[in-house]
């Protein structure tokens, strides 16, 4: 226990201005049941915060398309974001294409297959690290003003959006998934374009209920006509080799009710930028569509965010008051060809990879999930079943979120709510926490707990149930986080709660309540139970009951909430689940088991039915064959400065040393299977089947597709490493330095080689609607 105890205080504060509807509030781009104040976003007449992850659908091949939306319904995400990159769709003043991986409606017409609905980013001018922003070369070398209203500019504007406005007909409006469309990016200084924008997107058959803008850096937004989005990254490629974390950076691992990051778009803001930190608009909640889900590296500044960097994040915004989560990226990808990268050839101050897009995100480019995955789906899931009362909760933050107290906030509509917990960010470790209790002042009174001080570990984050009502059962207090709420068919509601590595798990109701399955102990009117674990039932007064699930803080990585037969099922699985044709499927790479609760069938001992799936065993032997040794490289120029320019493909062909790597062994044509790399090196390219990759290396593993076009028996890949130096002018993160300073001589290496394959298993359809 404890030796100091530390009690944090606060009362709830009510929302300090009465529910308006702004003036772009859906009554002329009307959707039914899609509305806005200026506290929430409501569904059906419900508060809702909307989950949204962004994919570029020309970044995918189309072919992966169905199988990227089921992934994200999966994590939990509601809203498919996606810009429209002009460059991709016309790099010529010939007509736009839109087949193949281009086909936009296509894509919009799967995400209204799977479930989801879309917010179309149009631009035009987008950026997503793409060349030019994403203006066609034929429109920068245009003799006009592109961004500006210069009538020239608009006029070529006004042809591109009316060929999207045919694409997508009957796709906008009542029918359609297009909920949001976004015009321009990162604009700071022209509220009339961002007007004459909005007005030709409406002329050509592009209208949604909600339209946005992006209002960082204290943006001069049409703010009434545009919802104002705003955005947070753990970490950025896009300041200087040597400037260390920055606090924009920092400033996204605190509670606070300041919106605005002067940090993003700063390098391309030019005299724009001016580090104003702007204030979210009264008329409108507090709303993101940037939050990092990882980061892309350019070549001098390379950063490798963590789950806990990218979760965090999430969680701290959500503590502070979101009412929509949006992340950048959800799905990495690759770009279609190469030169649409933006590099200092085109007067970018940062050189990006010609081809790699993964960003780190959740979802890789090859559809690889990652523990970023797992952890903001836990983060989705609580929103999924408590969204609507999270929404209509103000947020209060204490005055003292500083590195020398607990970072946290209050969610409470009055009557209860939900008490955030951020004891984590990178580079500057805050230290754990000990002793902690809370006391919270509601409209009934003030909760106090845990019973006992508990302590905070370094590098955890949480969301604590306080006063929370379920089917008319009241938990008072948990040291635990809430993942969601299952109602199985006449049975007492179940509500899931997981636990945090190294924080005990203590749980309060009031006295007077029936407990089975823990033996509880009375605390100043309530019944504890103490390390609390596995199911447990609870009855009030009046006979009515709620069945508790307390999780591991491993078993909720393992947690899937999907919706089958019209009801949530609770699935543990190591393999990523989804949905599929009224049932459930695996993807996994191998043989195993999954646990589901309510049970299909006879239960274990936990209170899980378990279910075996079997994967076809396919050994693979990997075979790494150098055939030229790499060589002392030069210096690397730096036009920009304080960020180095990338070898060029003459400097890669004269120092690259080459690998031939051979994968023998059985693989069907469209199974998807990836080559997992560890290297050292500083940029490496890879070729397979006609298709390319590279990357800017960081330590982290590199994954290259090698899904076969027709069944197999051998894959080749060729794999080329430009050297390392100690003295290179690039910034890693601190492994992948170490690495660095290490070195003695110019390093292009190989260190693993592995294959990992995904097959999609179907599990019993028997017994889900149950």
């Amino acid at each position: 226990m404890p030796a100091v105890e530390t009690i944090h205080r606060i009362a709830h504060v009510s929302w300090n201005a009465p529910e308006t509807r702004p003036k772009m509030a859906n009554d002329v781009d009307h959707s039914p049941g899609l509305n806005l104040t200026n506290r929430y976003i409501l569904r059906n007449g419900e508060p809702w915060i909307p989950v949204t992850g962004e994919m570029h659908y020309s970044r995918q091949p189309r072919e992966r398309w169905a199988d990227a939306l089921r992934l994200m319904k999966a994590g939990g995400i509601d809203v498919v974001a996606t810009y429209v990159f002009w460059i991709h769709h016309q790099p010529t003043e010939a007509d736009p294409n839109f087949d193949g991986n281009l086909d936009l409606a296509a894509f919009v017409q799967l995400c209204k297959e799977a479930g989801l609905e879309v917010i179309l980013r149009l631009g035009p001018w987008c950026h997503g690290e793409v060349r030019n922003g994403g203006h066609p070369d034929w429109i920068v070398s245009a003799d006009y003003t592109e961004r500006t209203n210069d009538p020239r500019y608009l006029e070529a504007v006004g042809k591109w959006f009316a060929r999207i406005g045919t694409e997508v007909a009957g796709l906008c409006g009542e029918a359609g998934p297009i909920i949001g469309i976004q015009v321009e990016n990162e604009l700071y200084d022209q509220p009339d374009h961002i007007l004459a924008l909005k007005e030709i997107a409406r002329e050509s058959g592009l209208f949604a209920p909600l339209w946005t803008a992006t209002a960082w850096g204290s943006a001069d937004i049409p703010v009434g006509e545009v919802f104002p989005l705003y955005g947070g990254y753990s970490d950025g490629f896009w300041v200087d080799t040597d400037e260390g974390w920055h606090e924009s950076f920092r400033a996204h691992f605190s509670f606070s009710h300041q919106w605005d990051d002067p940090g993003i778009g700063k390098d391309l803001a030019g005299e724009a930028w001016t580090g104003a930190v702007g204030v979210k608009h009264p008329d409108f909640p507090a709303a993101t569509c940037e939050l990092g889900g990882g980061m892309a590296t350019a070549y001098h500044r390379r950063p490798a965010p963590s789950a806990r960097d990218i979760a965090a994040v999430a969680l701290c915004k959500l503590g502070s008051g979101s009412a929509w989560q949006g992340y950048y990226m959800y799905v990495g990808g690759t770009n279609p060809r190469g030169g649409l990268q933006e590099s200092h050839a085109t007067g970018y101050p940062n050189d990006l990879p010609e081809r790699n897009y993964d960003f780190g995100a959740p979802i890789g480019a090859h559809l690889q999930t990652r523990e970023s995955f797992h952890r903001l789906r836990n983060q989705h899931s609580f929103l999924a079943a408590f969204g609507d009362r999270l929404a209509s909760m103000n947020a209060t933050i204490p005055d003292n979120d500083d590195d020398g107290a607990l970072r946290w906030a209050l969610r409470s509509d009055g009557r209860g709510g939900f008490v955030f917990i951020n004891n984590h960010r990178p580079y500057e470790p805050l230290p754990e926490r000990t002793g902690v209790r809370f006391e919270i002042g509601l409209e009934h009174g003030t909760v106090r707990f845990p019973h006992r001080p508990v302590d905070i570990p370094s590098g955890e984050f949480m969301a604590w149930p306080v006063a929370l009502e379920v089917g008319g059962v009241v938990v008072r207090w948990a040291t635990l986080n809430v993942l969601t709420i299952l109602e199985p068919e006449e049975e007492r509601p179940v509500l899931v709660l997981t636990a945090n590595e190294g924080v005990d798990a203590h749980l309060a109701v009031p006295a007077g309540y029936s407990v089975e399955g823990h033996a509880p102990i009375e605390v100043d009117g309530e019944l504890v139970l103490e390390g609390v674990s596995g199911l447990i039932s609870l009855t009030n007064d009046d006979g009515a009951g709620l069945r508790v699930l307390i999780l591991t803080a491993r078993q909720a990585l393992q947690a899937w909430t999907p919706r089958v037969g019209g009801r949530r099922r609770l699935v543990l699985s190591e393999a990523d689940v989804v949905e599929r044709d009224g049932s459930l499927a695996v993807l996994a790479a191998e043989s195993g088991e999954i646990a589901v609760f309510p049970p299909l069938g006879e239960a274990g001992p936990n209170g899980f039915s378990q279910h075996s799936f079997t994967s076809p065993t396919k050994a693979v032997e990997v075979t790494v064959e150098q055939s030229a040794p790499a060589s002392a490289p030069e210096e690397r120029p730096v036009v920009v400065p304080g960020r180095a320019s990338a070898p060029d493909q003459a400097a890669f062909e004269a120092h690259a040393a080459r690998f031939t790597i051979t994968v023998t062994g059985k693989a069907l044509a469209g199974e998807r299977s990836l080559l997992r790399l560890e290297l050292v090196g500083d940029v490496a390219s890879s070729s397979f089947d006609g298709r390319e990759e590279d990357v800017y290396w960081n330590g982290s593993e590199w994954d290259i597709d090698i899904t076969p076009a027709a069944d197999t028996e051998q894959r080749v890949v060729e794999v080329a490493v430009y050297p390392l130096v100690a003295s290179a002018p690039v910034w890693l993160p601190e492994p992948a330095d170490r690495i660095r300073a290490s070195l003695t001589e110019p390093t292009a290496k190989i260190t693993s080689a592995s294959v990992v394959s995904y097959r999609e298993m179907a599990l019993p359809q028997a017994g889900w609607a149950n």
